[in-house]
């Protein structure tokens, strides 16, 4: 019994440092703000491109752009629900998919911002070398290998 507390202790300690290191939480940030994010551009979308798209279009809703598979005709998308009728929402797709593009091309533009921010690290300094005669590593000042004593340069 006692060991199965441990254990269970054990395992919350885990759990704990798991969860409060650094890139679980940004990435937990990151979900919340995508999410908002994604509502926004859903909102973009629907309320303000298609719109005008629609209207460019001949007064076109893409919203109520269905195909009812059972070959009965609908006024609307809403009336083809209300009677069951299995239906492929094309409009709906064609919204989704500028979401998609519209977020992927934000998505692209951040990331080369946040690469031309981030700084380069230095490479390390090269501390050892390889003795050319015994093979072994010694420090890139040594003008004779310690393990051999050949002469190095």
């Amino acid at each position: 019994m006692k060991r199965h507390k441990e254990r269970g202790q054990k395992m919350l300690k885990e759990l704990k440092t798991f969860l409060m290191r650094g890139n679980v939480l940004d990435l937990a940030v990151a979900v919340i703000i995508g999410g908002a994010f994604g509502k926004i551009v859903t909102s973009l979308v629907n309320d303000i491109l298609m719109p005008p798209i629609g209207l460019v279009l001949g007064k076109v809703n893409f919203n109520s752009l269905f195909i009812s598979l059972t070959g009965q005709e609908y006024e609307s998308l809403a009336q083809a629900k209300a009677a069951g009728a299995p239906t492929i929402n094309y409009g709906a797709f064609i919204s989704t998919v500028i979401d998609f593009l519209i977020i992927g091309t934000v998505i692209f533009f951040v990331i080369k911002l946040m690469n031309t921010f981030k700084r380069e690290e230095p490479a390390a300094a090269v501390v050892t070398k390889e003795c050319p005669y015994c093979c072994s590593m010694i420090s890139v000042k040594a003008s004779r290998c310690p393990h051999c004593t050949s002469e190095v340069e």
